[in-house]
C-alpha cells in the first residue's frame, strides 16, 4: 500500500485513488470548506457539505506548521524564480509542501498545477 497525500483534486473528483494509505494537507481542508460555502446552488452546496462532513470524519489534517511554511517559501520562491506567480498558486504549494515536509507523494488529478515544481516536489499522477 502507498502513502500519500492527497491534492484537494483527489478528494472531489469521483475517481477512487485506489489502495493507498491516504493524508490530507489542512490547506485542502480549507479549500473544501471555502468551495462548499460559495456553492450558489443549494443541492451542490448540500452535495459538498455531505462530502466535506465524510473527508473530516475520515482525516486528521497534517497542518500547516513552522516547517511547512519554510518548505512554503523555497518552493514559492523557485516558482517566483521560474517566471511563475506563487501567489495564484498559494493552496498548491501549501500542499506540495505539506508532502515534501511529511516525506511523501502527493497524488493529484491536476498535475498540471505542479509542473513548474515538478522536480521538486514527488508528484503522481491519479488514473
Amino acid at each position: 500500500m502507498s502513502r500519500l497525500l492527497l491534492d484537494t483534486s483527489v478528494l472531489i473528483g469521483a475517481e477512487d485513488p485506489g489502495d493507498v494509505e491516504g493524508a490530507i494537507s489542512a490547506a485542502s481542508l480549507a479549500e473544501l470548506h471555502f468551495g462548499t460555502l460559495i456553492a450558489t446552488d443549494p443541492d451542490e452546496r448540500a452535495r459538498r457539505a455531505q462530502r466535506l462532513g465524510v473527508i473530516e470524519a475520515t482525516f486528521d489534517p497534517l497542518p500547516l506548521d513552522a516547517p511547512v511554511a519554510r518548505e512554503w517559501g523555497r518552493l514559492a520562491a523557485a516558482v517566483t524564480e521560474r517566471g511563475g506567480r506563487p501567489r495564484r498558486r498559494a493552496i498548491d504549494l501549501v500542499i506540495a509542501a505539506t508532502a515534501n515536509v511529511h516525506a511523501v507523494a502527493l497524488l493529484t488529478a491536476d498535475t498540471a498545477d505542479f509542473a513548474i515544481i515538478d522536480d521538486l516536489v514527488k508528484v503522481q499522477a491519479l488514473d
